[in-house]
């Protein structure tokens, strides 16, 4: 049977570097989900994977890539400078927005951990030309000073046994000025391993961009 996504690896250069990425377009997609992993982690994420399948099968396309190269990545606290990361979202999502497969589709952002931070940055940075932006077990408390200029329609979600990471999630969302929910699951810990609850992470996430990106398109 004939697949019906092109999945291919694909070389992001931007400012002297070269950063790798898995992009994936079903047929007829309705939109692009730009994923921004957290510290120590890289395109090549199960759990953010995981979810960019299901999106996949929602007619959305996804863009895994590596936030640092190999080398910055040796460097810890370059896994945290949430400015240079967000520096790279925003390099690699206008490179996206010129791809001929990807260049007329309306763009969210999805966020893990410290990526979450980057990519409430960059829709700020950006304003409008993002629609909508996901953050699970984020740290938007990062983005803190940018929230309130963040005009996409915000979906935190963070485990309920994630006591810490929920205070710091009700407190970026307070800050926010955008359409914006909180969902706690419950139950899930900060990676959501448990059983069911990266599916319903995946789920929720699912709807949420097919939403917002329609609504907004």
């Amino acid at each position: 049977m004939k697949n019906e996504f092109n999945h291919r690896t694909v070389s992001i250069q931007i400012d002297g570097v070269i950063l790798k990425g898995n992009l994936a377009v079903p047929q007829n997609p309705i939109g692009l989900v730009i994923f921004s992993h957290g510290s120590g982690s890289s395109r090549l994420s199960p759990r953010n994977n995981y979810v960019a399948e299901i999106l996949q099968k929602n007619h959305l396309a996804t863009l895994l890539f590596d936030l640092l190269t190999v080398d910055e990545d040796k460097i810890y606290e370059n896994r945290f400078n949430i400015d240079l990361l967000t520096l790279r979202l925003i390099d690699v999502t206008q490179w996206a927005q010129q791809l001929q497969d990807t260049k007329n589709l309306p763009i969210g952002y999805f966020g893990a951990s410290t990526g979450a931070a980057s990519a409430l940055k960059a829709a700020a940075f950006y304003g409008d030309d993002i629609k909508t932006v996901i953050s699970r077990g984020g740290r938007p408390d990062l983005a803190l000073k940018d929230l309130h200029k963040v005009t996409a329609p915000t979906l935190l979600i963070v485990g309920g046994l994630d006591d810490v990471v929920i205070e710091l999630n009700e407190k970026a969302y307070q800050e926010l000025k955008c359409e914006r929910k909180l969902e706690i699951i419950p139950n899930a810990t900060h990676l959501f391993e448990e059983p069911g609850k990266l599916e319903e992470v995946s789920r929720i996430s699912a709807s949420w961009f097919t939403k917002h990106i329609l609504n907004k398109k």
